[in-house]
């Protein structure tokens, strides 16, 4: 493991391998893929590469379902490969955090496969089985409880069929999966990704729910529980904190900023930061952009700041293209793409890039069933038409905001296949990738990974966006501005979250020197109003 550098200092990229580079030509990205492109992401100026699981597993759910913790997907190359991979990684001194799933397992690993034999199996109570199943449902399935006729119990899957979720409660379970943890911290793993780890602290006798609202706090009642902060408090005791505190982010879905604090305050001892989820699903209810963002980073702020940290994203392998969904593709598509960049590099927390966001990369556009590889669209899909709801509004919802969109490949180069691999990939290409591509802005001041780049160095030279303060301000209809503070410096944030021009109710001062600006033709010092989607750092 390298020297863990200050959370505050880091920028951390996510690599969805599967559609990153292939190096053998079978249309599906592998570790040696990851490894060539290394120098690019040293050049980009990341610190840390989140990989999305690589462990063996049959695909049902694209590899969060494992067989295997401790071996690689076949797909995606061997151990020696990933061996390399962390030294190459450690040499350009990037660190390598591992997406870790440990709420469930594939149905084909070997706890499972012992645990289905019979209730007096020794393997039986790593799993949670039942006579009769509860009313719990799953994110992926109408019901949460599967038929098993091998041992003639149902067991708990909150997620696919094949995807049976671990019992937290045996504490046999719990040893192995923290010798499981400490094996990879021996290999030099510098950070782990959590899925759904919000999850692992089922409730004893599993009651059914005793509301349907989502706003209740009875709701989802295997979710954010007492019991699971009871497990990540003895992970980090028993494993975390004996190899120096990797970098710990969690997936914590359904967390508010009152209940994240307990995952993430220095005195918990769980998390370094979370996910906390849900950003899309909250802005889609407003109208102004830039009044939800003002909230919603002042919310979790004036919670988590008091003695933790936030993660910060926009994009993610579970997400849409941000620029297609937050953006303007069409009309400023450069702008909107390096104005979002602006707001998640200034922000208060420890930014997170997908794949493809310095690129500005767009949503596929695909237009057919037939296009999606999710598996889970298609389920979703497949219920609609059984329950006879309307299958084309279904399928509009997407082609706009399906996790496919975030999957097409990599766009290095307008080659065939964007470069990303000489054979046929295992999914489409995105539109316009013969334009948006790494060759065609690598050379390019004025392109969007330009400006990628000259955020991530702005973050990382000046203190104050590393470990600053932060302070909303009111400055009109569209914009968002805060302030970041510390040590006697003062940096002003304004950013115009809309396609049309927007008036200043505030004179921010003529001597504000501009330290980052998403526009060629920068402002002459006289800041009345704000262009589309224009952002400006000020040093003032």
């Amino acid at each position: 493991m390298i020297r863990k550098k200050s959370l505050q200092e880091q920028v951390i990229y996510q690599i969805y391998i599967r559609s990153f580079k292939d190096s053998d030509g079978d249309g599906i990205g592998d570790i040696p893929g990851v490894i060539e492109k290394l120098d690019y992401l040293k050049d980009l100026g990341v610190d840390m590469l989140w990989l999305s699981p690589f462990c063996s597993s049959p695909n049902d759910d694209m590899g969060y379902d494992i067989s295997d913790y401790r071996n690689i997907m076949k797909e995606f190359g061997s151990m020696g490969d990933f061996d390399r991979l962390l030294a190459e990684a450690h040499r350009r001194d990037m660190g390598i955090m591992m997406d870790l799933v440990l709420n469930h397992t594939s149905d084909e690993h070997p706890w499972f496969m012992e645990s289905r034999k019979g209730k007096d199996n020794p393997k039986r109570d790593y799993y949670i089985w039942a006579d009769e199943p509860n009313n719990w449902d799953s994110y992926f399935c109408p019901d949460a409880w599967e038929y098993d006729p091998v041992s003639r119990q149902y067991y708990l899957h909150i997620f696919g069929v094949k995807q049976p979720d671990l019992n937290w409660r045996n504490p046999g379970l719990r040893r192995e999966i923290f010798d499981m943890v400490e094996w990879w911290l021996k290999k030099g793993v510098d950070g782990f990704r959590f899925d759904a780890i919000h999850l692992i602290g089922k409730p004893e006798g599993y009651p059914d729910y005793v509301s349907n609202r989502e706003d209740s706090e009875e709701f989802l009642q295997y979710r954010n529980t007492r019991q699971g902060h009871d497990y990540l408090r003895e992970m980090h005791n028993t494993v975390l904190s004996r190899y120096g505190n990797p970098v710990t982010v969690g997936e914590t879905g359904g967390t508010t900023p009152d209940s994240a604090r307990f995952y993430v305050d220095k005195s918990q001892k769980e998390f370094d930061m979370i996910f906390h989820l849900g950003f899309l699903e909250e802005k889609s209810t407003v109208e102004s952009q830039a009044a939800f963002f003002r909230e919603f980073y002042s919310r979790w702020y004036k919670s988590l700041s008091i003695d933790g940290w936030d993660a910060l994203f926009l994009g993610n392998h579970d997400l849409p293209r941000f620029v297609s969904v937050l953006g303007d593709e069409e009309k400023y598509w450069k702008e909107s793409a390096t104005c979002l960049a602006t707001m998640l590099l200034t922000q208060w927390g420890t930014p997170f890039l997908y794949q493809g966001d310095e690129i500005g990369m767009i949503n596929a556009g695909f237009d057919s069933l037939d296009q999606f590889r999710d598996p889970h669209t298609t389920i979703r899909y497949t219920e609609a038409e059984r329950k006879g709801e309307d299958t084309d509004k279904v399928l509009a919802d997407m082609i706009l905001n399906g996790r496919d969109n975030s999957r097409t490949p990599m766009q290095w180069n307008s080659s065939p296949h964007g470069g990303f691999s000489t054979g046929t990939p295992w999914i489409g290409m995105a539109r316009k990738w013969e334009d948006i591509n790494v060759e065609a802005q690598q050379n390019n001041p004025d392109s969007i990974l330009s400006f990628y780049k000259k955020a991530i160095t702005l973050r990382k030279s000046q203190r104050c966006l590393a470990y600053g303060s932060m302070r909303m301000e009111e400055y009109g209809e569209d914009i968002l501005a805060y302030r970041r503070e510390y040590e006697g410096q003062s940096l002003l944030v304004l950013l115009n979250l809309s396609s049309a021009e927007r008036p200043l109710s505030e004179d921010v001062g003529c001597d504000s020197r501009i330290i980052l600006s998403n526009y060629t033709a920068a402002q002459d010092g006289n800041y009345t109003v704000l262009r589309p989607w224009e952002a400006l750092v000020l040093d003032c």
